[in-house]
């Protein structure tokens, strides 16, 4: 029987084969700036390597960027991972309990971490995962996050509980618009908001009149002015209540016309509006400062050190890092002091802080003020109890 002979060739990459139009084609992505993206295709062994190594031996006056590629179920796997575990499993001298169920970094007090996310206030950047945590405040590429995260999984795998996935963008439910709002202007101007602010938030979508009920609707926005949040405040009626699929973290606000360091909270889009008309009564500008609404009564927990800031507040903070003045303007009664009180406690030390409640004996916030200052009747307590 004859012996066999077996031939054996290699299919590593070669550096010096005939390029022909493929240098061309190379040489054409280099050319044209505008592209990002380039698939060489071919089977198994038919070269493709050869082609890329042979072109840059060739052109060694260029610098090739080698990118490790890292399977998507590692990435997956290392995005589990939620910035309290790690900090305390790898790096626990940098985690200072603050109060609660939140903490800080011994490096950046300002950054807090609560309820599997994290927020870096002073920068305005924030997340959920450890990865994020490693790229955006560490600063390390994306691959060495990966890696970093993985690595010290593989030395020290802790017991930990996958941070919670980024909850979905809430899809908002606005209610028909009437053809005109003379129902809603009516009734705010009865409780003295001036026309100018009524007209202000008209033109530029913050306020509208639905149909067929003619509530008045105040709707808040995100950055870029898409409406997120809406609620709706019966006119005549004690019906109130937030439109299907509100954020309450984008609730009713009114940024300054011009930078400022400034924000003004207050407890309802209505107490806002009697403020700036107090503002403008005065002599003194309305738009000049940042004036936003909570949403609804801010009750915190029995505990302060228990207790998260507005999300409305933390939002709007994290997307206005300028801003070091906070002057909460909330109601002078039980709930509203408390309220001041924590959310005083609980923002960063890089805020400078005031509470200014002011308004008559005979009221307890800034709508009842406006009306007693222009002799309007006060709205009666029942039909505010609930108010946004």
């Amino acid at each position: 029987m004859a012996e066999r002979k077996y031939q054996f060739e290699r299919l590593t990459p070669i550096d010096n084969m005939d390029l022909d139009v493929y240098e061309e084609a190379i040489d054409y992505v280099f050319d044209n700036s505008d592209i990002k993206n380039v698939a060489i295709s071919g089977a198994y062994s038919a070269g493709k390597s050869s082609v890329l190594a042979s072109y840059k031996k060739k052109h060694s006056n260029l610098r090739f960027l080698h990118m490790p590629y890292i399977p998507p179920e590692v990435v997956a796997r290392a995005r589990e991972m939620d910035l309290l575990t790690y900090l305390r499993t790898y790096e626990p001298q940098e985690l200072v309990h603050f109060g609660g169920s939140t903490y800080c970094t011994r490096e950046h007090d300002s950054l807090k971490i609560s309820n599997g996310k994290w927020c870096w206030f002073s920068r305005g950047i924030g997340g959920y995962s450890a990865l994020d945590y490693l790229i955006k405040v560490k600063e390390m590429p994306f691959t060495q996050a990966v890696e970093t995260i993985m690595g010290n999984l593989s030395a020290a795998p802790p017991a930990f509980v996958p941070a919670p996935k980024a909850p979905k963008e809430k899809v908002l439910l606005l209610p028909q618009a009437n053809r005109c709002a003379t129902h809603a202007v009516e009734y705010l101007h009865r409780r003295g908001i001036d026309y100018e602010l009524i007209d202000f938030c008209i033109q530029t979508g913050r306020l509208y009149e639905s149909y067929p009920y003619h509530n008045a609707v105040f709707v808040g926005m995100d950055a870029d002015g898409k409406p997120r949040y809406a609620n709706q405040r019966g006119i005549g009626s004690d019906f109130i209540g937030d439109a299907n699929g509100s954020d309450k973290h984008y609730s009713f606000g009114i940024p300054a016309a011009t930078a400022s360091d400034t924000l003004h909270l207050f407890e309802s889009a209505v107490d806002l509006l009697s403020y700036g008309t107090l503002q403008k009564l005065d002599g003194k500008g309305w738009h000049s400062e940042n004036l936003l609404s909570l949403a609804g009564v801010y009750k915190p927990r029995a505990k302060i050190e228990e207790s998260s800031l507005p999300a409305a507040l933390v939002r709007y903070l994290a997307e206005h890092p300028h801003i070091s003045r906070v002057v909460l303007r909330l109601d002078n009664d039980a709930t509203g002091r408390g309220a001041a009180e924590t959310i005083k406690t609980l923002l960063p030390r890089k805020y400078a802080v005031t509470v200014d409640i002011q308004p008559p004996l005979q009221g307890k916030d800034y709508n009842d003020c406006l009306c007693m200052r222009l002799g309007l009747p006060i709205t009666k307590r029942r039909e505010r109890s609930k108010e946004r």
